[in-house]
């Protein structure tokens, strides 16, 4: 009988995670998560004002509850590490407790998936700041899909609903899409992201 004996020489494949990736997933989702929080508690005094303006329009701050999957797939660069740290951000939010309970899961599920399936597009090859902004309208997607079957904006107006997606996705390209890639530069910079690509290209271009 013969056996088979894995070739020390041949590279591992880039999609396997390291305990490094877990490690660092965790820590992103945390921090994330308590960004969301704060969010939470102060979100209502521009909410508001934004709605009087015009019904929709407070879209445009929706894209900082997406900052999870567009930074932990821009940082880990591994299958899955969006929808995760989407999903651990949105956990950690809700522990505190908000106004919106287990449903924050549900949405966190569905901005996951949504930057998850613009980066596998890619094939998780491809890590420059149109395709962030990409993974921002995709987190976008998922929110509109999200709110409209499960949190009642079926009910609402067609034009609520046209302003909030377009708003949704203004929101995502800038704030999921382009946030996140300036804090994943900036990480990489001081040199925290130094055991990923991220990091190593980063540094390399400086």
């Amino acid at each position: 009988m013969s056996t088979i004996t894995e070739d020390p020489t041949r590279p591992r494949s880039s999609s396997g995670w390291r305990v490094v990736d877990i490690v660092v997933a965790a820590i992103l989702g945390v921090a994330v998560g308590v960004i969301f929080w704060a969010f939470n508690n102060t979100v209502a005094t521009v909410w508001g004002p934004l709605e009087a303006v015009l019904p929709g329009l407070a879209g445009l701050i929706t894209g900082v509850w997406f900052l999870g999957g567009t930074l932990g797939g821009l940082v880990i660069r591994k299958p899955g590490a969006a929808l995760l740290v989407e999903l651990l951000a949105a956990t950690v939010s809700v522990l505190p407790g908000n106004q919106w309970g287990i449903t924050t899961l549900y949405s966190g599920l569905a901005q996951g998936i949504g930057a998850e399936i613009v980066f596998a597009i890619f094939a998780w090859k491809r890590w420059s700041l149109p395709v962030a902004a990409f993974a921002g309208i995709g987190s976008a997607l998922g929110a509109f899909v999200n709110e409209y079957f499960l949190m009642g904006n079926h009910a609402k107006s067609l034009a609520f609903n046209a302003t909030y997606l377009v708003c949704l996705v203004i929101s995502g390209v800038l704030l999921a899409g382009g946030l996140a890639w300036v804090l994943m530069k900036a990480l990489a910079s001081a040199g925290a992201l130094d055991r990923f690509e991220s990091g190593r290209e980063t540094r390399r271009a400086v």
